[in-house]
């Protein structure tokens, strides 16, 4: 089984991702979905938890060699990525969606050094935009972006879109197809399922309109 396999299985066994085809949720942005991922919830399985800290450590060690410091997004992204900066010993900081309102109005919390190689940490990547978001706020700040890492992506085109014309090179533990690939095997949905499920990824914003 391939790494993306072994950590969809994993999500589901915490129910980090629910698959609801024939009873869609409602995204914050208002999109209908099949899909709910919340990857918050492995961090309440120590052995989830270790597993998603250990395979994201190595990704960052083996494919962004040059990065000096980690930077997590607000909010999901902060413990996935302090987890992996402990573990890395590398240097630690976060990015809030904006500047904060009081006190010194800080967007990026800890101290980030101009020129330093940043590595974002997300725990999802939908659209991009948040992670984006940080990108811009650590680029204003001096920072060299070497990459973007995140737990899951759902593959959209718009963030490929996005991602390639920045020149952010994104990796992730794993994806969309990974997910459907193992909650198919394990019965977690049927095959009738499955093309809802493929096209509502081809379309997600206009999906169940």
């Amino acid at each position: 089984m391939q790494r993306e396999q072994r950590i969809a299985e994993k999500l589901l066994q915490c129910k980090a991702v629910k698959l609801q085809p024939d009873n869609p949720f409602t995204w914050a942005s208002g999109w209908k979905s099949p899909i709910y991922c919340d990857n918050r919830k492995t961090l309440s399985y120590p052995n989830v938890r270790d597993f998603v800290k250990s395979e994201l450590s190595n990704m960052v060690f083996t494919e962004f060699p040059e990065a000096e410091v980690i930077a997590g997004v607000a909010t999901a992204g902060i413990p996935h990525g302090a987890l992996v900066a402990d573990l890395l010993k590398m240097p630690f900081v976060y990015v809030r969606s904006k500047p904060k309102a009081h006190g010194m109005g800080n967007q990026i919390e800890g101290h980030l050094e101009e020129g330093k190689k940043v590595l974002v940490i997300e725990d999802l990547i939908s659209t991009g935009k948040s992670s984006m978001e940080a990108i811009v706020a650590l680029r204003e700040a001096g920072a060299q972006i070497e990459g973007l890492c995140s737990v899951f992506s759902y593959g959209f085109d718009i963030s490929k879109t996005l991602f390639e014309k920045e020149n952010i090179p994104v990796q992730s533990l794993s994806n969309y197809n990974a997910l459907l690939d193992v909650a198919l095997e394990q019965k977690v949905i049927e095959p009738k399922d499955m093309e809802v499920l493929q096209t509502w990824r081809e379309n997600p914003s206009t999906w169940g309109k």
